[in-house]
């Protein structure tokens, strides 16, 4: 006889199953939910800022009201109308669900097909309230990044899926569900396109009218193509960046006792607390905003929190004696940490930070990306939309203020890298000193970390590799770990000695990643890996999902930032110097290559980590059941979502990916790149252009 445990837990997954059938039915029109408006126990997105003009408000009013049928509108126009002159955008409130969106198990779904309960399950972990920064303005992480515009797509993107069969695929035009198409059964169940607006078009300005009439969306990466696994997903790429800036700038991987100092606390930057202490320094991390201050914390991310310098100045000192790993959190605004550890340098001469960096949202600088030193949080929000020039311009001054402060502690021997989050571009367009004297487009007085960190990582064939079990059980999650640990163990002792050291850093994390607790949302991890270690991974796991040790379909993914996902020149791609740095060809033809060799889904964005205009990157999702054909679909796929981006490496001048490359075309007999000829002798283009 069941127990009353049981029975509980029965009641539950019925009331969920109930939830979720609701929740696939389509919009909810008669009747009409009731309006809840803002839950106000939830953080929530800055106001926007469009400035429309009165022509502007009617088409947004107008395009909105699309989706409900004539005798709604006088109704539903009024609140839209206010929701849009008070937040700067039609969220639809009256339409978000009251349930607890998280990652339900792949069979609580109402849907005919394993592909589209795998969709389900991503897009509600994405706006899960414990993975997501503004869950009820849609946004997964970065400020802006959205998974739908408004909750009325959300609820139709929902009831597609449930209704979806293996012969059509939904299509996504930035958030706007399209609809549903025939296609064929071996193609993307879904295909989703962010911000796709012609180039002479994609500035800020515009971005932020559009987003506000509802005809387009910013995406950031892994937000609007359904992949975000929560802070995980950079906590191990973070930790990779500060071992190899350990070992590049302080010529050893023993951090302890070394200062990590940064910035940024809410969505993706929220690693960084985690990732300081699993390498073993010191990381201070300033975030001026509570709630994820606070979030952090209790979630075990970060380890202690303070809002007071001088005790923050003691830790740090008492931990660089005691050479303790540690985490500590400054409720405050990152330029006066930074002022305060130059203020102690001048004071003593003691330098107590060793590496530093800056992880605040500054792709999107003037709408709560960035908050100027001169402001408290709440008169921040409350300038940046009633005078928006006298907020950029504070912006602008603040980041003098960090840069002067960073030049001089650097000037005394800190090591500082930009984080491919636009401080160093945004920086420059303020008229901070951050120039680098005779250097390219894509150069600074301080390199991003792919120039000098992670972009021979890249070349290399490395990567974040993710997946998320679709049952839920962390019991799988810790059977797939030891999967991926003994693939990557195994194929270790047959690689080059520089591609072993990212082997066994990699070993290392995948077998302590069940201490650190980092799941937060799905049952999911990310590794770094090359292109055998990804497709060996992934065939292991659905070999043992046919086998029944795995319990349910697994989802594989990856970060866009990634060596082919992403043309990003001030980033991803900062490191190719043959002048294509601002080509996207290569991200484009992954999202295509992607497509036609066997992905789930696939999707496109314009924007991501360093700003709208500024990147284009693409994504996948494949699922993995078992089956034979899943197993074939993997393995052709994962080889070209590596391969493309290693030849455009080698075809730029990168030895590393030269290296690689024809490694693999040795390996696949199949497979035969364009290698490029170097110039040997510089004479001979002086001598031409001379001439």
């Amino acid at each position: 006889i069941p127990n009353h445990l049981d029975w509980v837990q029965v009641r539950g997954s019925i009331r969920e199953m109930s939830n979720l059938k609701e929740l696939c039915s389509g919009l909810p029109l008669d009747p009409l939910p009731f309006n809840h408006g803002r839950d106000p126990n939830v953080p929530h997105a800055p106001v926007r800022t469009p400035n429309l003009s009165p022509g502007e408000e009617r088409l947004a009013l107008r395009n909105a009201l699309r989706y409900f049928p004539p005798h709604l509108h006088a109704t539903l126009a009024p609140e839209f109308a206010q929701e849009l002159r008070q937040y700067g955008h039609i969220y639809m409130y009256r339409f978000c669900p009251t349930m607890t969106m998280r990652a339900f198990p792949i069979d609580q779904y109402p849907c005919r097909t394993r592909h589209a309960a795998s969709i389900m399950l991503m897009i509600l972990n994405n706006l899960d309230h414990a993975v997501a920064q503004f869950p009820q303005e849609l946004v997964t992480y970065g400020g802006n990044g959205q998974v739908f515009s408004n909750w009325a797509q959300f609820r139709l993107v929902m009831h597609y899926l449930s209704i979806m069969t293996e012969q059509q695929t939904l299509v996504m035009y930035s958030g706007h569900p399209l609809g549903l198409f025939p296609s064929l059964a071996s193609s993307p169940r879904c295909v989703i396109t962010n911000g796709m607006v012609i180039p002479n078009y994609s500035s800020r300005d515009q971005y932020e009218k559009m987003f506000a009439i509802g005809v387009t969306m910013y995406g950031q990466m892994t937000a609007g193509s359904y992949c975000y696994i929560g802070p995980q997903g950079i906590v191990h790429g973070t930790m990779l960046t500060v071992l190899n800036a350990g070992r590049r700038y302080l010529g050893s991987s023993d951090l302890r006792g070394r200062v990590f100092v940064t910035s940024g606390l809410g969505g993706m930057s929220g690693a960084q607390a985690k990732a300081a202490v699993i390498a073993g320094c010191i990381g201070v991390i300033a975030e001026v905003d509570e709630a994820p201050l606070k979030k952090r914390h209790e979630q075990g991310w970060l380890m202690e929190v303070s809002d007071d310098l001088d005790h923050c100045m003691q830790r740090i000192r008492k931990a660089r004696s005691s050479k303790t790993a540690l985490s500590l959190g400054y409720h405050g605004n990152v330029v006066d940490l930074w002022q305060r550890f130059l203020q102690e340098y001048e004071r003593t001469g003691e330098l107590l930070v060793d590496l530093g960096s800056d992880q605040t949202s500054l792709h999107n600088p003037f709408s709560g990306g960035y908050y100027p030193v001169q402001l408290s949080l709440r008169q921040a929000n409350q300038l940046m939309s009633t005078d928006p020039p006298r907020f950029k311009a504070l912006v602008q001054e603040s980041l003098h203020q960090q840069v002067a402060a960073i030049n001089k502690l650097s000037d005394a021997g800190m090591f500082f890298w930009d984080y491919g989050n636009a401080f160093l571009l945004e920086a420059q367009r303020a008229g901070a000193d951050v120039q680098k004297h005779g250097g390219g487009a894509t150069e600074f007085r301080y390199p991003s970390y792919v120039q000098h960190i992670m972009g021979d990582i890249f070349s290399l064939g490395f990567g974040p590799f993710r997946w998320v079990c679709t049952s839920c059980d962390p019991a799988d999650l810790a059977l797939t770990d030891d999967i991926a640990a003994t693939v990557l163990e195994d194929i270790s002792v047959t690689v080059t000695e520089r591609v072993r050291q990212q082997y066994m850093d990699n070993i290392r994390w995948i077998r302590e990643a069940g201490k650190h607790k980092l799941v937060v949302g799905s049952q999911a991890r990310i590794l770094y890996s090359d292109q055998i270690g990804r497709v060996s991974i992934a065939l292991a796991i659905n070999q043992a999902i046919a086998d029944g040790r795995v319990s349910a379909p697994v989802v594989i993914s990856r970060d866009h930032h990634d060596v082919s996902g992403t043309d990003s020149p001030f980033r991803e791609t900062s490191n190719v110097y043959d002048g294509s740095a601002f080509c996207a060809d290569m991200a484009v033809q992954n999202f295509v290559g992607d497509a036609f060799r066997g992905a789930t889904w696939v999707a496109l964005h314009n924007g991501g980590g360093v700003g709208w205009g500024e990147v284009t990157n693409g994504g996948f999702g494949l699922v993995l059941d078992g089956s034979e054909e899943a197993g074939r679909r993997a393995e052709l796929m994962l080889n070209w979502d590596v391969s493309n981006g290693v030849a455009r490496r080698c075809w730029s001048g990168n030895s590393f990916a030269s290296e690689t490359i024809q490694r693999t075309m040795e390996d696949q007999r199949q497979l035969r790149v364009t290698m490029p000829f170097p110039v040997q002798d510089e004479q001979v283009l002086d001598r031409a252009l001379q001439g």
